[in-house]
């Protein structure tokens, strides 16, 4: 690498480990030159990128900006050294993932070591959360998310769409009496979510569409996989996509309720990332793999 290129490699790697000293192992270096490389960057930009403190660094407002370009740059020169290799149809390197919880646990989890065989140079950073992120922040390079797409400059592909669907434990049905209209829900205990979502409340067919049912419960969790589980302990009813509460339908661990109510609409699930003419072969080899194994149609 020139000049140029080694400090852009040390700031990114100084941000990537959180330190000069575990950048410096990463690089075999020093963390004195990896200091100084991070230094002669920004004196050459006339910004500083990092904030010093004795115990941490944190990116400046600057160094943010310059993050994001920068890690464009070498997944670019990664990409075309790779081109003129021998191996250069073999994705590689490490790839970060960040899905929500359920359709990580149920339709990515599961057809994962299929991927990892396929392509035995790529490792995989997975996580879970339903919680809104940052791909930058997070440094993602896949997100997996449901529901109405923010506007953005990140790529799509969707993988499918699930409709919503209310059920229940049969030991919970048992105890508490089957619901046979929506007002009916008043009497019950509804599982929710504890976070702000597109469409707060359960609409059902009929409802004024501004003014959802606000229910009651005693539970609230940040996950549909939380939900589902509490769920299948006969704690309440709970409102979940198809395609986390299917297999337990069909074994009959839950009870669909009040399906002649649901509303017609679905929620969509899309695959998105970072689109550039010269996109990183793990990301591409991963994002036609879930189109090809993880899509949902429920």
């Amino acid at each position: 690498m020139d000049n140029r290129t080694g400090e852009i490699e040390a700031f990114l790697r100084t941000i990537e480990n959180g330190s000069f000293a575990a950048a410096a192992k990463a690089l075999r270096q020093t963390p004195s030159a990896v200091s100084r490389s991070v230094a002669r960057l920004e004196t050459r930009l006339g910004t500083r990128l990092l904030q010093r403190t004795t115990r941490s660094l944190a990116l400046t407002a600057e160094g943010e900006a310059y993050r994001q370009r920068a890690q464009t740059i070498i997944h670019d020169l990664d990409e075309l050294e790779r081109s003129f290799s021998t191996e250069k149809s073999e994705p590689r390197g490490r790839l970060r993932v960040n899905a929500s919880v359920p359709f990580g646990l149920h339709c990515v989890l599961p057809v994962l070591p299929e991927f990892l065989l396929r392509h035995p140079q790529v490792s995989v950073d997975l996580s879970l959360t339903d919680t809104l992120v940052d791909m930058v922040n997070e440094r993602a390079d896949v997100l997996i998310r449901h529901g109405p797409l923010r506007d953005s400059n990140l790529r799509a592909r969707k993988l499918g769409s699930s409709r919503w669907i209310t059920v229940a434990a049969p030991a919970y049905l048992a105890r508490r009496g089957c619901p046979t209209q929506p007002a009916d829900l008043a009497a019950h205990n509804c599982l929710n979510f504890n976070f702000r979502r597109s469409i707060e409340g359960w609409a059902f067919k009929g409802d004024e569409p501004s003014l959802p049912r606000k229910l009651g419960g005693n539970f609230q969790g940040n996950s549909g996989e939380a939900l589902r589980l509490m769920a299948l302990g006969g704690a309440g009813l709970a409102r979940l996509a198809h395609f986390l509460v299917g297999a337990d339908i069909a074994a009959g661990r839950l009870v669909p309720v009040l399906d002649a109510f649901m509303p017609a609409d679905t929620e969509d699930i899309h695959v998105l990332y970072v689109g550039h003419a010269r996109l990183a072969s793990r990301v591409r080899a991963f994002v036609d793999f879930l189109v090809e194994r993880a899509s949902v149609h429920e």
